[in-house]
Parts: C-alpha cells; structure tokens; sequence
C-alpha cells in the first residue's frame, strides 16, 4: 500500500483529482488495471467509452468525443491484440486496427488540447535477433519477429507518433513498452490468447476433465520476462508523474524464465497431475526477449509482484469467473481479434 499512498500525494501536486484522466481500452487488460489503479489513488473524473460507444479508428467520431469530454489526461491502451496464432492468421487486422487507433487518439489528443498522454507499446517492437536484454536504443536496428511483424509496426509507428507530435508541435506525449503481461481480467480465449492466460486455461479445463495430457506449444525452451498488470499499472501513474523523455522507456521486471520453467509453476499451482508434452512443430516466437530497464530503476521504480505470487492471484480471479470468461459474458474473452 505504500506505493499508493505516496502516488497519491505525488500525482495529486501536478494532476488534481478531479482531473478529467480518459483510460482508453478500458476494459482491456491493461487498461482496467489502469482504472482500477486510478480509483485507488482517488481520481474521482474518469473517462471511459466502450468499442460500441466509440469506435477508435473512425477519426471524426473520435475528434468529436474529445471535443465533448475534453480529457486532460490521456492512458491510451487500447489496441487489437492477440497470442502467435492470432496474429499470424490475421495480420491485416492487427496492422491496421492499431494504426488506425494510435493515429486518431494522438491527434485528437492534440487538436483538444490534452496536456499529457502515455502510449503503452510492447517489447515486441525489438528485432528478433538484438542484443540481449533490449535496451531502448535497440528499436529499428534489425528484422522483427515474423509471428507478430505487423502487430510490431504498428507499435513502433505509435512510439514515433508521439514523439513526432511532441518534437513539432510541443505535446507532452510520451511512450513506454511494457513486458509480457498477466493477470486480472486477461483474455483467456485459447485461439487469441497469451502464452500465460492459454496455459491458465488448458491446466484448468484438464484438470476439470481429469485429462493428465496438456499439449504446450514449442519446445518450451524460450525465455520470457513476466510482469504483473497490477505492477504495470503503478508503473503508469509513477511515469504520468515523473516522466517527460523524448524517447520511450521500457517497462520489466529485469527477471527472465523459461516457459518450460513457467509451465511447470502453473502446474504447481493448477494441476501438479498433468503431464507436459511439448509440440515442437509450432513456433516458440522469439527465442529471447528480456528487456532492459536501467532508464526505469533510475526513477525508483520496481516491480512488487513475485511471479508466482500474481500467477496465483491470476488463477484464483479465474476460476472465480470461469462460467463468465468461457460464455463471453465478462470482457475477459474477447475472441478472435479482440479490440479493447
């Protein structure tokens, strides 16, 4: 609860309370951590608009909300998002829906006068093959992972919006890739998901069934870095507050795993039963991805959720909303290319 409280007290000095902050992708991962987070600390004027109430790659309905709800603080989240198969299958979708939602919120954002917007990015905006772990100079130095290439683009071309917006006219836009993410509220759906939520559900509905046998995709020898959305969300606030660099920051937790070594955790703590078999015709994505968050640690910030900590958390939340999350009657399972 610490950090809350001195959040609190620090955002409260340049945001007032009362500050009209829009959580674009609300009901996304990320973004309702974001909400979540922004109501603990006391903001008390919130925006937020479904995808039905307001389409964000449609530029005149976005231009008129803004001009409407004049927020003057902007978390923009949202985005089409989805796990390998997802994003091979539809690679169409993800290039244009994410450029589309970046281009019409940062523009609007800077017709209506927002005074600050954080774009929250991906660490798949770093080539396949750089240098190890990924510092923020790294961007553009080489190929992208193909699994996820038109996904990765449309990322970078969020990274250098804003940064174009705040070297010509002056905007205070700045941009932060966040690690692989999990935790309350994910998409659990098995054709769109993450690596985390996918495995979550397959230990869960095996063990339900009394099947031993799960199928992981790869030969699990891949390395990831795992960060509690919660976590992220704390880091959103503490950089709304204290950052303003031209270039964008990584956000990690500096602690890298083998899925082999995550998988095994989740049947710790889902199913120590099951069986593992790894299917080595499917792809393992990026062999390596850690990111480098020396930029981050020299503004005091670190993550504060021990992997199998949120793991746990995670699990619990989802089992408490099974029936809901495998009816689509909670935002948790989106389908096939979910926008938030």
């Amino acid at each position: 609860m610490a950090p809350v409280r001195r959040l609190r007290v620090l955002m409260s000095e340049v945001i007032p309370l009362d500050a009209r902050v829009y959580v674009a992708g609300h009901l996304g991962l990320v973004g309702s951590a974001i909400l979540r987070r922004l109501e603990r600390a006391g903001f008390s004027n919130l925006l937020v608009a479904t995808r039905q109430e307001l389409d964000l790659r449609n530029q005149a309905a976005v231009y008129a909300w803004f001009e409407t709800e004049r927020p003057a603080y902007v978390f923009l989240a949202a985005g089409t998002v989805g796990g390998i198969l997802d994003n091979s299958t539809y690679p169409a979708d993800y290039i244009y829906d994410n450029l589309m939602i970046h281009c019409t919120v940062v523009d609007a954002a800077y017709r209506y006068g927002v005074q600050k917007l954080l774009y929250l990015g991906s660490s798949c905006v770093y080539p396949r093959e750089a240098p190890q772990p990924l510092s923020e100079e790294h961007l553009l130095g080489g190929p992208l992972e193909p699994t996820n290439e038109p996904y990765a683009i449309a990322k970078i071309a969020g990274i250098k919006l804003c940064a174009a917006y705040k070297r010509q006219h002056g905007c205070n836009f700045i941009s932060a890739m966040p690690t692989n993410l999990y935790g309350p509220g994910d998409n659990f759906d098995l054709k769109s998901s993450h690596v985390l939520p996918a495995l979550m559900r397959k230990f869960h509905e095996a063990k339900l069934a009394g099947s031993r046998e799960i199928v992981v995709w790869g030969t699990g020898s891949a390395t990831r870095e795992f960060m509690y959305v919660d976590d992220l969300a704390d880091c959103c606030l503490t950089l709304m507050y204290e950052y303003e660099g031209d270039e964008h920051i990584n956000i990690g937790t500096g602690v890298e795993l083998r899925i082999r070594e995550v998988t095994d955790m989740l049947r710790e703590i889902i199913y120590p039963e099951a069986k593992l078999v790894y299917d080595s015709s499917k792809p393992d994505g990026t062999p390596r991805k850690l990111l480098d968050t020396r930029r981050l640690s020299e503004l005091g910030w670190h993550a504060q959720t021990e992997l199998r900590a949120g793991l746990t958390a995670t699990y619990d939340w989802f089992v408490q909303h099974y029936d809901e999350v495998i009816s689509g009657r909670t935002h948790a399972r989106r389908g096939q290319r979910h926008r938030i």
